[in-house]
């Protein structure tokens, strides 16, 4: 059996164009807010890319042994997925982010089936659009037993960090 290569981010830089919230030297990053650094297919800087946000983030896609398949990079499934962002009662949670308004159908349903199967809930959000614009704001849906839900929906009132 030959080895599997090595997946690599480039030319995504869903990351990088803010889908994924963060703060880049300073400057905040969101949708419709790119990183300074971001050229559209990389990183202009990304061999002195900040540890704190950049290289401790983990796109669930690139990493070594990765449940998703490979339909599911970023760029092409309009999603980015991290893996393991919380526990909840012993268990992982997953997040699921769009690179647009919402998460496309396809790519949903294989999160909602992979949740199922792995007993592993997911949170997913949906982009809030406001006078045409993407908010910073986000909706935020859980998937997976009643009581995450209900965790979820109580964590989101009490105004708790999920990430």
């Amino acid at each position: 059996m030959g080895k599997e290569s090595r997946r690599e981010c480039q030319p995504c830089t869903g990351c990088c164009d803010g889908w994924v919230q963060m703060v880049i030297g300073g400057v905040p990053v969101y949708p419709g807010s790119p990183c300074p650094h971001s050229t559209g297919s990389g990183c202009d800087d990304y061999e002195n890319r900040p540890q704190d946000p950049c290289g401790n983030f983990n796109c669930g896609w690139i990493l070594p042994d990765s449940p998703l398949p490979e339909w599911m990079k970023p760029s092409s499934a309009r999603v980015i997925v991290i893996l393991n962002q919380l526990i909840w009662n012993g268990r992982p949670v997953d997040l699921a982010v769009p690179m647009g308004r919402r998460i496309p159908p396809r790519a949903l349903d294989w999160l909602k089936r992979f949740s199922e199967r792995q007993l592993r809930p997911l949170m997913y959000t949906e982009q809030i659009l406001d006078g045409g614009r993407f908010s910073r704001e986000q909706q935020v849906f859980g998937y997976g037993p009643p009581e995450f839900q209900q965790d979820l929906l109580r964590w989101q009132r009490e105004g708790k960090r999920l990430w």
